[in-house]
């Protein structure tokens, strides 16, 4: 990439990794080998992603409405989430990564959850990388979520109606302090958000890719990173204002 490119590189990146059930299906496979493979990405992506330069990384782990696939595949899902905390807790204290999983986490299995807050709690102060796995995670709910905070504060006297406007709203999302997504990348060729950082991605600029998430690489990034620094962002301004 040009040193032009590098000056735009996304400093929030949000990718949704679709794709791991039918990349084994065409080898053959089961579905959850697809799903081995995809956490597998997940270490490769955010080394690479540091290269590059992004701070935030947010990936689509498993959405509310997962919950519905086959028990055992999800049961695996469970399983790998809890190996990836196992195997890279460690190495997210060293390498300086804060890690934060955001989505319904008291709806996940207790022992998930034990290590989810214990790994949070271990790279709180971290501050080199931000990693976010959505887990449990819904755009609508989150919204939801929202709104009964602020709900509960309009009727315990601590905020008027009148006080919530749009900056005061996003410090009540999963989200919270991170900066919206500059960008968001989609693996499989689905061309649809599905429920995703909806309220996030406002402004957020969007690329699909029909390559499935366990083949997604370095050239594949690049790729989207070099159509992203060749966009003009204007946040609902004139060109050239």
């Amino acid at each position: 990439m040009s040193s032009h490119d590098k000056e735009k590189i996304p400093s929030h990146l949000a990718i949704i990794m679709d794709g791991n059930g039918r990349w084994a299906k065409r080898r053959g496979l089961p579905r959850v080998e697809g799903h081995r493979v995809g956490m597998e990405k997940i270490k490769d992506m955010v080394d690479i992603c540091r290269k590059k330069g992004v701070k935030v990384l947010t990936l689509y782990a498993f959405s509310k409405q997962n919950w519905n696939r086959p028990r055992r595949e999800v049961d695996f899902l469970m399983r790998r989430f809890e190996d990836y905390l196992d195997r890279e807790g460690e190495n997210l204290v060293k390498e300086n990564i804060r890690f934060r999983v955001i989505g319904r986490i008291e709806e996940l299995p207790l022992s998930l959850r034990k290590k989810i807050e214990k790994t949070m709690k271990m790279t709180e102060k971290n501050e080199g990388f931000f990693l976010n796995l959505a887990i449990n995670y819904g755009g609508q709910e989150e919204i939801v979520d929202a709104v009964r905070k602020l709900s509960m504060m309009v009727k315990e006297g601590k905020i008027s109606p009148q006080d919530i406007e749009v900056d005061l709203f996003k410090k009540y999302l999963y989200t919270e302090d991170l900066p919206y997504p500059d960008l968001l990348i989609r693996t499989g060729g689905e061309l649809r958000i599905s429920n995703f950082l909806l309220f996030q991605i406002a402004y957020t600029e969007f690329w699909f890719t029909p390559v499935f998430w366990p083949d997604f690489n370095e050239q594949h990034l690049d790729e989207a990173l070099r159509d992203f620094s060749r966009r003009e962002r204007r946040f609902g301004a004139i060109k050239g204002e």
